[in-house]
């Protein structure tokens, strides 16, 4: 579909339960990693079984535009598929990649006019770039905007990892001034939260090779000094960071959890 979010032709999974055929259902928005498209957790992850069996619609979106901005295919970690889930602001990045306000905004307004979602009813989790965003787009939502939010291995400080995949692509993104950066960062989102009790689930995997480049344990130190905020924070031992292992594992726990939200 045509965005006017991003000024381009984006693209998104849908996955529609049986439920859908007679009512309308609640929604769990799904956002992939660094390098990936809408369609992992459907090929790679199997997402679709939990949902079915819960009666969820699962809306998966493309992780950046691909209208051929100058220079997204010059490094795998940067434009093309490493949207990261923010309004960049820094050219050439500023004129297509607005990923958040395509997610949170134009996204749910669509699904919602088109598809057999109930309004409003809807929650949001993702995997390692994608754990980024949605803890991004729940913690700075209005209250109740979404029912309940997870993430896997999720980018937990990006500001504070210099060198890392995330603090090149903010750079790019949103420029060099960091101070930029915190809205686009859990844990510091996480410290500044004044809104009703939340609650958030985590998995992280115990021997994830970029464990130390996601810091997602940056969210418990963020947490426990917020006494609105509440983390169920599992490290799970022998898991790594991949779609068809980790992820794939614990994902109907994730989608088990919206459900008792939903």
């Amino acid at each position: 579909h045509e965005s006017t979010s991003t000024k381009c032709r984006m693209k998104f999974h849908v996955f529609l339960p049986p439920q859908a055929a007679e009512r309308k259902c609640a929604t769990l928005y799904i956002l992939s990693g660094l390098t990936c498209d809408d369609t992992n957790f459907v090929t790679k992850v199997g997402a679709q079984r939990a949902a079915a069996a819960h009666g969820l619609i699962l809306v998966m979106p493309d992780t950046s535009p691909r209208e051929g901005t100058q220079g997204e295919e010059d490094h795998p970690l940067l434009g093309t598929g490493a949207g990261y889930y923010v309004d960049a602001t820094q050219a050439p990045w500023a004129e297509h990649y607005q990923m958040f306000s395509y997610v949170t905004g134009e996204l749910i307004e669509l699904v919602e006019a088109e598809l057999p979602a109930l309004p409003a009813v809807r929650s949001i989790m993702g995997h390692s770039m994608g754990g980024h965003g949605a803890l991004v787009a729940f913690l700075r939502a209005e209250p109740g905007s979404y029912r309940s939010v997870s993430a896997l291995a999720p980018v937990g400080n990006p500001s504070k990892v210099e060198g890392a995949p995330a603090w090149k692509a903010l750079s790019a993104y949103l420029g060099e001034d960091r101070s930029q950066w915190h809205a686009y960062d859990s844990s510091e989102l996480i410290r500044a939260y004044r809104g009703p009790p939340i609650s958030i689930l985590v998995d992280q995997g115990e021997t994830d090779p970029k464990r130390k480049l996601l810091a997602s344990e940056e969210l418990v130190e963020a947490a426990s000094s917020n006494s609105a905020v509440s983390l169920n924070y599992r490290l799970q031992p022998g898991y790594d960071h991949e779609l068809a292992f980790f992820v794939a594992t614990f994902i109907d726990e994730h989608i088990a959890y919206h459900a008792r939200h939903l």
